[in-house]
């Protein structure tokens, strides 16, 4: 195929954004691969997850932003699974890489068996690929932020912490209604990386009060 150097208006438009995005070019600047990276830190800085977490599942990791502030900010003993579709470039010792469907019972026993045990943290930055359509958009996600959750229903800890992205959009009450039922604490949080206009936003829930395993 060739490039003409033609982009559709929606293009240009994200790409003028992403050249005036601070996020962006501090990403570049310290060598993070995506600007999502700070939204972990400001999560991280605020509830403090990761420090004690030796057993950690990164769901749709790619491409390894969350995992390299997972490595940065974990023990150096710490085991990091990082799961994505999409096959990315490796990380370091602490982060493992397994590629497929993370719904697939057999990977997910593969992860429990790299990890040694069950997780202490399970994180999820997941989105679908955005239609233009709120709704749609929101339901598309919740469908995914659903099947994270129920991943780590699967491998999580007693008073093990959750972490997910969801857009705004009304299904996310009943969503969040659960996890303070099974949780100790959860909240609604949204860093100042997400951007101003954005209806992204990340429950945190801390303490899961499944059976101990």
């Amino acid at each position: 195929m060739k490039f003409d150097g033609k982009f559709s208006e929606s293009s240009r438009r994200w790409l003028d954004r992403q050249k005036r995005d601070p996020y962006v070019k501090k990403a570049v600047s310290e060598g993070y691969r995506s600007r999502a990276a700070y939204k972990l830190i400001e999560i991280d800085d605020k509830f403090h997850l990761i420090k004690n977490a030796k057993t950690i599942v990164d769901i749709g990791a790619a491409p390894g932003g969350w995992s390299q502030v997972l490595a940065e900010r974990s023990a150096a003993d710490t085991k990091i699974a990082a799961i994505d579709l999409l096959k990315f470039n490796p990380i370091g010792d602490k982060v493992h890489q397994f590629f497929g469907d993370f719904e697939n019972e057999d990977l997910q026993k593969k992860i429990v068996e790299y990890l040694g045990d069950n997780a202490n943290l399970v994180v999820s930055d997941m989105a679908p690929a955005t239609l233009g359509h709120r709704q749609s958009d929101h339901l598309r996600i919740m469908g995914l932020v659903e099947s994270a959750y129920f991943f780590a229903q699967q491998v999580l800890k007693k008073g093990g912490s959750f972490v997910a992205k969801i857009f705004q959009g009304g299904e996310e009450k009943n969503f969040f209604d659960k996890l303070k039922h099974e949780f100790q604490t959860a909240k609604f949080f949204k860093p100042k990386a997400s951007r101003s206009e954005s209806v992204e936003i990340y429950v945190v829930a801390i303490g899961y009060k499944g059976e101990s395993n």
